[in-house]
């Protein structure tokens, strides 16, 4: 019988950043968060500079098997790409052993000016994730417009967040820490550990996430 994340009450789960591009320098909140927290590792997709689908999704399915499920994915940039490959790709049944997904500033490999390095990526991919997600996006990030986030969004089943104008919220953006996404990342752990999560459709998941969202901050 396929486990779930019913089935792991009190288990914590493992949590995989996902760099994208470049990877995530010492100043970048994947690269800080990585260094305060026990529960996080970082996925090593090899080959940051010039990067090829097919390679960084066989890893990060490497990455996943090799964790402790369940497993929440904290990516950026390329690696939001890099995670919706993967769950088209995997078939893995709901929420296991990816639990949720955090996904920031993913970027437009559909538009005509591309960048080369991204042009492997495309199309993106146009389906509903199977686990819980939050998709993060600025409103001035130069590598998708706000439309186009929102519109990934809707096609993955991802709650959607406006973090406002913050450039490709990275390390340029001088957001550090990033404690706005460390809530993020707490709510969505939440929610993939609750009941909705398991018994309730995607539907029901963003409506959860989305009240998370609206619930008071302490």
């Amino acid at each position: 019988m396929a486990q779930t994340l019913s089935e792991l009450d009190g288990r914590t789960p493992t949590i995989l950043t996902v760099p994208g591009l470049g990877g995530s320098g010492p100043s970048h909140w994947q690269t800080l968060w990585e260094q305060g927290r026990t529960d996080m590792i970082r996925a090593d997709l090899g080959n940051w500079s010039s990067p090829r689908r097919n390679a960084w999704v066989t890893r990060l399915d490497q990455a996943i098997r090799a964790a402790r499920a369940p497993v929440i994915l904290a990516a950026h940039s390329l690696g939001c790409l890099t995670v919706a490959w993967w769950a088209a790709l995997a078939g893995q049944t709901w929420g296991w052993p990816v639990a949720g997904a955090l996904l920031v500033a993913p970027p437009d490999v559909d538009r005509a000016d591309v960048r080369d390095e991204l042009r492997d990526f495309g199309p993106s991919p146009r389906f509903m994730l199977p686990f819980p997600s939050i998709l993060v996006a600025s409103s001035d990030d130069p590598y998708v417009c706000s439309q186009r986030a929102f519109d990934m969004a809707r096609d993955w089943g991802s709650h959607f967040v406006d973090a406002g104008p913050l450039g490709h919220l990275n390390a340029a953006s001088g957001i550090g820490w990033w404690s706005e996404g460390q809530e993020l990342l707490g709510r969505l752990i939440g929610v993939a550990a609750s009941p909705v999560a398991h018994a309730g459709g995607p539907g029901d998941v963003m409506a959860a996430l989305a009240l998370a969202e609206q619930a008071p901050r302490h």
